[in-house]
């Protein structure tokens, strides 16, 4: 049988498997018309009006039917159709692809590969975990369910009323498995503040299968513990479960899911869009995180100009030899990019990626704690990664968002880039730090502006940084700059005087300080452990041309430029 099948003719031989998914992009729209008020969501029309964006525009107008239907009749199937875009993908053969080309109203035809998508969370072993029941939460877990919140500011949010009520915030991750179930969002389910779900993958309603990832992250928008804590800012809040991704190998593009759930995010009424998800090295160059190369970035980009706040994880290369920086869509200037802290540190971790952007562009641009407590089926446990950092800042968001309700979305970004600990300071480990509810005070005075707590001293051809007395927490003595006996530990670091009477016991704040070139483009930076009064010194020839040592303590920022 085997050898009579082998000299079929060609034309009863089944067709060959489709060789690549492609990206076709249109000419125009059209002819095209659109109902605003029977297509979006009600909340979607107020979103609108109050970012004072028109009702509808060319972009949200459908693609045009003939244009569609020919992508259809020529290829194997069509995986998506993107107003937004004006485009489509879909799985064609190159034989295909180059009938498509030759359309009219075609712009252009891109093959797209497909490859995994990384979830920005810290697997505990390597391969998949066994199922298995948590074990119950220790008093340090306990502690770290509280200090992951407190540390944002929650108890100012608390007492301002500001727990999210009124946003709508959309998850876009790779499942909700037991979401449904778990008492940790019962009081989400009896209020019925799930207003839609949707998996991308099998375009279907029912997002509480596959992975459990997403369960945990919304748990850190909105979970709450059995004696009443909540591990997140937002629970207030109405949630869009989106399922866009598949861990490991997937059967769709992934970056073609996420626009999907961004367009129907849009149409939904989502304020925020939480993505815990990015593209590193499977895909693209360190070069290529420039905000515009990637679908993915642009769909972040375009869900912006909607009016939606995107805020999404750094990712866990921080460590990784082979990559270190963020991925995709966190290159993009107005996605709202979340590094991971220490949290008995606030200190960046590790694994957290690293900025800038290609360009030298900043990121990340916040930080919160990279390890949290999370709802998984059967309990709670302890879990590592950016992906907790994100949700965190996103239900910051949504408060700090729920007091000034008419902010523009951009406008609230930048307030929330100033909420940060360390601003108007900012590295591309940190960003500007932790966010902090204080200043998003509703009523009473707003946090006092620090005061100094520092000064620079030139002396002999070095500039050398002096903890203000005031400001100190550890005995002060006199450190001659140059002493031989205070030994330079790092790059402008001082070491301890002999003799020098030891450092108080108590953990004194850090010293952040940093070079930058004449462009702004950070060259060097450092967080210094600050354990006698001449903390950091710094010769002048080692400062760039017409650059600035730049420093933050406890609170206050300066600069010293260049001669």
């Amino acid at each position: 049988m085997l050898g009579l099948l082998a000299w079929l003719p060609a034309t009863a031989q089944r067709p060959a498997a489709p060789a690549a998914r492609y990206w076709v992009t249109f000419r125009d729209k059209g002819g095209q018309t659109l109902q605003p008020a029977t297509y979006f969501d009600a909340a979607a029309q107020a979103r609108r009006r109050r970012q004072h964006l028109p009702a509808f525009d060319s972009t949200d107008l459908p693609v045009r039917p003939d244009y569609l239907g020919r992508v259809r009749t020529l290829t194997d199937s069509v995986t998506l159709v993107s107003r937004w875009f004006n485009a489509v993908a879909c799985l064609a053969s190159p034989a295909q692809a180059a009938q498509l080309r030759r359309l009219p109203g075609v712009r252009r035809v891109e093959a797209w590969p497909v490859h995994p998508l990384l979830a920005a969370h810290r697997p505990s072993a390597a391969g998949p975990l066994p199922v298995r029941l948590p074990a119950p939460l220790t008093p340090a877990d306990l502690a770290l369910a509280r200090r992951q919140t407190a540390a944002l500011g929650a108890a100012e949010f608390r007492r301002a009323g500001q727990q999210g009520q009124g946003l709508r915030i959309a998850v876009f991750d790779v499942g909700f498995r037991g979401t449904d179930t778990h008492p940790a969002f019962a009081h989400l389910y009896r209020r019925q503040a799930i207003a839609a779900t949707y998996d991308f993958l099998r375009r279907a309603p029912d997002v509480y299968r596959g992975g459990t990832h997403g369960t945990e992250v919304l748990s850190c928008l909105a979970g709450q513990l059995p004696d009443s804590t909540f591990l997140g800012l937002a629970p207030a809040a109405e949630f869009l479960l989106a399922r866009t991704e598949q861990q490991g190998r997937e059967r769709y593009a992934e970056e073609e899911a996420w626009l999907a759930a961004a367009e129907w995010a849009d149409r939904h009424g989502a304020d925020i869009i939480n993505s815990s998800l990015g593209y590193t090295d499977r895909r693209y160059f360190p070069e290529q995180m420039d905000g515009r190369t990637s679908l993915v970035a642009r769909a972040a980009a375009m869900a912006v100009r909607k009016g939606m706040l995107v805020v999404n994880a750094a990712g866990n290369a921080g460590d990784d030899p082979n990559w270190r920086s963020i991925g995709t869509p966190a290159d993009a200037d107005s996605v709202l990019t979340v590094g991971g802290l220490d949290p008995d540190t606030f200190l960046h971790l590790d694994f957290s990626s690293y900025g800038p952007a290609a360009g030298g562009r900043l990121k990340p641009n916040l930080a919160a704690f990279g390890v949290a407590v999370t709802a998984v089926p059967g309990g709670f446990e302890r879990a590592e990664g950016t992906s907790f950092a994100s949700p965190l800042v996103a239900g910051f968001a949504a408060c700090a968002w729920q007091q000034q309700r008419d902010l523009p979305v951009m406008a609230l970004f930048d307030r929330l880039q100033q909420a940060g600990q360390l601003y108007p300071y900012f590295d591309y480990a940190h960003g500007y730090g932790l966010p902090q509810a204080a200043a998003f005070r509703a009523v009473g005075p707003p946090p006092a502006l620090p005061a100094p707590t520092f000064d620079f001293v030139v002396a002999d051809s070095v500039v050398s940084v002096f903890i203000r007395p005031e400001a100190a927490t550890v005995p002060t003595y006199t450190l001659p700059l140059l002493a031989a006996t205070a030994p330079q530990t790092a790059l402008g670091a001082v070491g301890p005087a002999a003799g020098a009477p030891a450092a108080a016991t108590a953990p004194a704040a850090p010293l952040y300080w940093q070079l930058r070139d004449a462009t702004g483009f950070i060259v060097r930076y450092e967080v210094l452990e600050v354990s006698q009064r001449a903390v950091l010194r710094v010769p002048l020839r080692q400062l760039p041309s017409g650059g600035t040592l730049r420093v933050h303590f406890r609170g206050y920022t300066a600069s010293f430029e260049a001669p």
